[in-house]
């Protein structure tokens, strides 16, 4: 077994594909075919299920999975402590992460690790806190960043920051006549934009919509939009109003550009969390980037 083998196993057990497998490591489909078929012939065993177009692994191939993921953590262990000893961190992040966190914290924290690693590179990838979930539960993510809790018994939230949701309008009037604390029933005739299905503060919005004895089909919905700073754009065009972030505003209301509230008896405040497998064993670079994080938000160190 060498490690392009085992790497190559484990991009496939993951991506659930040949294809996407041979994208995420950069080789072509036949040179990852190849080294399954010589991975197969040298432990003289089946390790991918090849019979219909989702690729599985065998039996043979989840008691392999284990043992490839432990060896080439080893290799990482390795090779990071090599690297810390000649002065140097190099490697390869892989994040996955909601709108805001994304758009809002991450920034920020990827600038603060980049000057202590300037050696390291980032994958950043987008998804809602849903596939985050998902993704961290199929074993296709390694950790991420979402808005709200999905009660999962394998998952651990580690609370970063707290957020509120504000009611965002037009920097025009009738809102620059409204107080900083609104009415429920005030907006309910207005055009409103909603985030997509899966998103955090949708989640959030729905619940809290709920305990009033309403429900979304109080708001005039006119419009559904995965995009944070599309919303903003469509609010400052007049489209409609919506629940942001606090963090996504924080420009516009300074300089007047959009208009945030809040809206009596609806407390829409959330945490911001990191995400992770209780019973996965991470790779040293992204302990290492983990502790970054719990360090960038006062957070105590992992036990």
């Amino acid at each position: 077994m060498d490690m392009k083998q085992l790497e190559t196993f484990l991009a496939i057990a993951k991506y659930k594909s040949f294809s996407k497998a041979a994208e995420a490591l950069y080789l072509t489909q036949p040179t990852v075919s190849n080294h399954i078929a010589n991975l197969e012939k040298e432990l003289d065993t089946n390790l991918i299920n090849r019979s219909n177009r989702k690729v599985s692994l065998t039996t043979s191939g989840e008691i392999l999975y284990e043992y490839a993921k432990s060896i080439l953590h080893l290799k990482k262990d390795a090779t990071l402590e090599l690297s810390k000893y000649q002065g140097k961190m190099t490697g390869h992040v892989e994040i996955a992460s909601s709108t805001i966190p994304e758009q809002y914290l991450l920034p920020e924290i990827l600038s603060g690790f980049h000057r202590r690693y300037p050696e390291i590179t980032y994958t950043l990838s987008h998804f809602d806190s849903k596939e985050v979930v998902d993704g961290i539960l199929k074993g296709q993510i390694d950790f991420g960043f979402v808005g709200a809790k999905s009660f999962h018994k394998q998952l651990e939230y580690i609370p970063l920051v707290e957020d509120e949701l504000l009611l965002v309008t037009p920097c025009k009037e009738p809102f620059l006549s409204w107080d900083e604390e609104v009415e429920f029933d005030s907006f309910l005739n207005l055009p409103f934009l909603f985030r997509e299905e899966g998103s955090g503060s949708r989640a959030i919005v729905e619940e809290h919509i709920e305990k009033l004895g309403r429900s979304k089909k109080s708001l005039n919905i006119v419009a559904y939009i995965e995009n944070t700073e599309a919303i903003k754009q469509c609010i400052r065009r007049g489209l409609g109003v919506s629940f942001l972030s606090r963090y996504a505003v924080v420009d516009e209301t300074k300089y007047h550009l959009l208009k945030s509230f809040q809206v009596k008896g609806l407390e829409l405040k959330r945490h911001f969390y990191l995400v992770v497998h209780k019973n996965r064993i991470s790779s040293p670079l992204d302990l290492e980037f983990q502790s970054f994080i719990r360090s960038h938000f006062g957070l105590p160190e992992q036990k």
